[in-house]
């Protein structure tokens, strides 16, 4: 009898070590709208930092909130990562995310935490620009674009790509740019003779310098950043920013609100904003942004502000879920049925 309760105390002891050490405390749910490399390296490095798993399921920031919107108080996802600004902006409007004020707040950069006044919490920031293939520019006989304005010569008719607005940030953030340097009016007015000029709309942000890369067009609408990580990866462009003014996002991360998993949520979040987590974006996410963080080394080949001429992006204003959806719905049924 004696032998048989030493072997249960045992028994319990090793049960109570191997919960002990049982591995993952749960699980969060990511919606992913970086380059899919970054989204992969949380994947990775997450649960080896907090023992808590991870999963994701990459969309474009506009495929993002449209997602986020038909979950409605039944959410699938715990955390929005990255992505532009304005639909985080819009989700925290409608109630599908939460305000939340990490524990490293005071970390991140003030010029930041005060152009999205609370709305999100910043993760990044990157200047809008385009991608170009000067081989095709030069084969055509024809000078570069340098401003939106260049951009609607006749002469690029068929030989540049954006994104579309309706699915990417980045194609919002084009139009909420011309809008705010030209006056809405005026800045349709540009938008429409730009269309006439483009060979694709795509769905993803990154798309049309891949496009540019591949000789498919000479310039393709994008953020500067990615147009970076397609020159590293051997592509032959280069990359510039209008010289009338470009706009520029600030990524966001947000707490989706309703989420069974708010705990594991938080720690995902803290641990987003930390400079080692940081880190994976240009290290293995091949992504070149300038880090919220200020105690994060910023990239060496990241684009710096000081370099372009970049608009004071209002982003309380543009995102707003009134002001976007107006003008990506103008956009729709105004500019994108126009013949080329």
């Amino acid at each position: 009898m004696r032998r048989f309760f030493v072997l249960v105390t045992l028994f319990v002891t090793l049960a109570a070590a191997g919960a002990t050490n049982a591995g993952p405390a749960g699980r969060v749910n990511v919606l992913c709208s970086p380059n899919p490399a970054w989204c992969d390296a949380i994947r990775a490095e997450f649960p080896r930092a907090t023992g808590i798993q991870l999963g994701f399921v990459r969309m474009s920031s506009g495929e993002a909130l449209a997602r986020m919107r038909a979950e409605r108080g039944n959410p699938s996802f715990d955390v929005w990562f990255g992505g532009t600004g304005d639909p985080h902006m819009v989700a925290m409007e409608q109630g599908l995310t939460e305000a939340f004020k990490p524990g490293n707040w005071d970390e991140l950069r003030p010029e930041l935490r005060e152009a999205v006044k609370g709305r999100y919490i910043p993760l990044y920031a990157g200047i809008l620009g385009w991608a170009e293939n000067k081989k095709l520019f030069r084969e055509k006989n024809l000078p570069e674009p340098r401003t939106w304005t260049d951009m609607a010569d006749p002469k690029h008719r068929g030989l540049l790509a954006m994104p579309n607005p309706n699915t990417s940030g980045t194609g919002y953030t084009m139009i909420a740019t011309v809008v705010q340097i030209y006056g809405e009016d005026k800045g349709f007015a540009l938008l429409k003779q730009i269309h006439r000029n483009m060979a694709q709309y795509t769905r993803s942000g990154a798309d049309p310098g891949l496009l540019t890369g591949r000789g498919e067009v000479a310039a393709g609408v994008t953020f500067i950043h990615d147009a970076v990580d397609q020159i590293l990866k051997g592509f032959p462009i280069s990359y510039r920013a209008a010289s009338d003014g470009t706009g520029y996002e600030i990524g966001g991360l947000s707490l989706v609100r309703g989420t069974p998993n708010r705990s594991q949520a938080i720690a995902f979040l803290e641990w987003s904003l930390t400079p080692e987590a940081q880190k994976l974006a240009a290290e293995r996410g091949q992504s070149y942004q300038i880090p919220s963080n200020k105690n994060t080394p910023i990239p060496r080949v990241a684009p710096r502000f000081e370099d372009f001429k970049v608009i004071k992006y209002d982003f309380i204003k543009y995102g707003s879920a009134d002001v976007r959806d107006r003008l990506v719905k103008r956009w729709t049924t105004e500019v994108f049925p126009l013949p080329k």
